[in-house]
Order: C-alpha cells, then sequence, then structure tokens
C-alpha cells in the first residue's frame, strides 16, 4: 500500500469520526457510526462528501457533506461562494417558501468541529449530470416537466424576502464582469461589440425591488428523477439583483448541452416562463429577457476567460480550469447569435 493511500485512508478515518460528533449533536447520540464516506466530485471551493449515519439498530439515513477547501486552493473573485451559515439560511428559507430543496442538518461557519466550515443535508437520489438528463430514455417522461417545474421553482426563489437573510452581496452585473473582463487585460473584440450593446439598450428598471437571486440556475443545479425536478442544489453563488439575470442564465445556449430545446436542452421558454409567471405573477418580456441572454452569455464568457488565465497564470495548474478556459469562444459565439 502506498503512502498517499495510507494518508488518504487516515484523513478518512479522521473525517469519520468527528463527523460522528456532528451527526450526534444534530439527530441524537443514537447515532453510532458514520459509514460508506466517499468523496464526490466537487467545485473550487468546496470538498463534497457522502456518508450514511448508522443508528443502534443498524438503520441507515444518507447525507451530504460540504466543506470548504483551504483559503489557499479557493477561487477568488465572483467564483468564491457564500459563507455557510448564509447558505444555510438560505437553504431554510427556500425550503420555507416551497422551494424543492435538500433538507439542511447541520452546519459550522467556523473550522471547529471539522477542520473548516462545512454544511450538512439530507442526500436525495437522483440525477444530475446534464447529458444523462437531456439523453437517457429513462427520463423522458421528466424531460417534458422540466422546463415549468424549474420555472416555478425559480419563482418561489425569488419570492423570498430579501431581507429574510443577511450577508447577501448585490453588484451591477454589466458593470461587474465588464471590470472582471479589463482586469483580466486579454483582448476580446467580440466582448467589447457585446458590451457596447448591451448598454446601448439595457431595459432595466431600476426602480425595480431586488430579489434573492439562486446565481447559478440552470440545468446540472438540480436533481432530477423520473417524475421530474425533485432539488435546487448549489446555492453558494446566491446573491441580490434583478430576477431577470437568473432567468437569462437558464436560457443561455451553454445550458442545453448540444440539445435543441431552448431552455436547458428539454424544454420552451412558453414551458419555462408559464410556470415562473404562475409562481410570481409577473410576465416577462420576451425583449428583456434576450438582453439577459445577451448579458449572461458575456457573463459565461468571461467566467470561462478568468478560469482559462487562473490556469495560465500558473496561480492554479487546473486541467479542468484550462477545459473551461477554451470554451471562451463558445460563449462569445452564442452571445453574437443574439445580437441584431
Amino acid at each position: 500500500m502506498s503512502m498517499s493511500s495510507c494518508g488518504g485512508m487516515k484523513h478518512e478515518a479522521d473525517l469519520a469520526g468527528r463527523l460522528l460528533s456532528v451527526m450526534r449533536q444534530a439527530l441524537g447520540g443514537d447515532v453510532v457510526r458514520v459509514g460508506s464516506l466517499a468523496q464526490l466530485s466537487g467545485g473550487a471551493s468546496r470538498e463534497t462528501w457522502a456518508f450514511d449515519a448508522v443508528n443502534r439498530n443498524g438503520d441507515r439515513q444518507r447525507f451530504i457533506l460540504q466543506r470548504r477547501r483551504s483559503l489557499g486552493s479557493e477561487a477568488a473573485g465572483a467564483e468564491a461562494g457564500l459563507g455557510m451559515a448564509t447558505e444555510a439560511a438560505i437553504l431554510q428559507a427556500a425550503e420555507s417558501g416551497g422551494v424543492p430543496v435538500a433538507h439542511l442538518v447541520a452546519c459550522e461557519d467556523n473550522a471547529g468541529a471539522l477542520g473548516a466550515p462545512f454544511l450538512v443535508v439530507e442526500r436525495l437520489e437522483g440525477e444530475t449530470i446534464p447529458p444523462r438528463i437531456l439523453r437517457d430514455d429513462g427520463y423522458a417522461a421528466a424531460r417534458g416537466r422540466l422546463a415549468e417545474q424549474y420555472g416555478e421553482a425559480l419563482g418561489r426563489i425569488h419570492g423570498i424576502a430579501p431581507d429574510s437573510v443577511s450577508g447577501l452581496k448585490r453588484h451591477d452585473p454589466l458593470e461587474y464582469w465588464a471590470e472582471v473582463l479589463h482586469r483580466i487585460g486579454h483582448p476580446h473584440p467580440a466582448l467589447e461589440l457585446g458590451l457596447r450593446w448591451l448598454r446601448a439598450n439595457d431595459p432595466r428598471d431600476l426602480a425595480q425591488p431586488e430579489a434573492l437571486l439562486h446565481g447559478d440556475f440552470r440545468n446540472g443545479n438540480g436533481i432530477v428523477g423520473l417524475e421530474g425536478l425533485r432539488a435546487v442544489i448549489d446555492w453558494e453563488l446566491a446573491h441580490l439583483g434583478d430576477p431577470m439575470e437568473d432567468v437569462g442564465w437558464f436560457c443561455i445556449r451553454a445550458w442545453r448541452f448540444g440539445a435543441l430545446p431552448p431552455v436547458g436542452g428539454f424544454g420552451t421558454y412558453e414551458q419555462f416562463l408559464g410556470g415562473y409567471e404562475r409562481t410570481t405573477g409577473r410576465s416577462v418580456s420576451m425583449d428583456v429577457l434576450r438582453w439577459w441572454q445577451v448579458m449572461e452569455s458575456l457573463r459565461w464568457a468571461v467566467v470561462c476567460i478568468n478560469q482559462g488565465a487562473t490556469h495560465l497564470s500558473g496561480h492554479r495548474r487546473s486541467l479542468e480550469l484550462a477545459a473551461v478556459g477554451r470554451r471562451a469562444c463558445e460563449a462569445e459565439f452564442d452571445m453574437l447569435l443574439l445580437l441584431p
């Protein structure tokens, strides 16, 4: 057995022991063991683990742990997520508001119990990988419902009182992503054209009340079962802003994953906006949606460029960052297709 394997086993055993204390505090002393601990794929700023809490009778409950990575490996700027306590508060507010989410079980915003801030939620079965959702025959019935279900879920998210959760940031996305692009310092004439069009055709009503936004609402950030949407996940980019920001992000071509339907690769605008409008009582103008699709395509292009630059600079060498960086030209092309 290699030294790295021994180190990994020791790390998992230590984590399991710490988790046992956390779960006993959350669920009661009847929990006697943490089992089936396995690390899943995670984002730049978090580790994700699946595990079971086993009671004295041998009954198992399944959970997901998300734990903050060390500060040195976190993505900077817009890619850095919320504090765990803030995300926990959002999950509780979302569940109270009828949004399908995994139930929160435990949370800590310091490094005490598990060596880093963390949250634990119940584990829901289902699929999150978009190509499987879009192509597997088993999800055919779900695909017919998903656009409307996602629209309803987003409407409920935007119905959460913004002041019910503290610690949320706000920014003007147009100026924010323009600043990020210019800070990177690479010339991108297509994006400069997009910025010029966005500024000249800005339809936003600055007097409109802000909403709580998911921040990354798209195909891939939902757990899908054979009957449809089971939960909205990955809330770490939540913030305050114009609700059309979430709507536009969901509808860009990047999240269709090669499929033709314009909403998530599985639905129509009528299905998605119908669910949203019935939930919120607000109609969505297709002209306004188009502006936000341009804006969010530009945002995705800048995110890709930024991740590629992070790799190329040597700040954090990563094949994943390099691969995402190469997709910037796709996002630029998508944005140009939307311009008149």
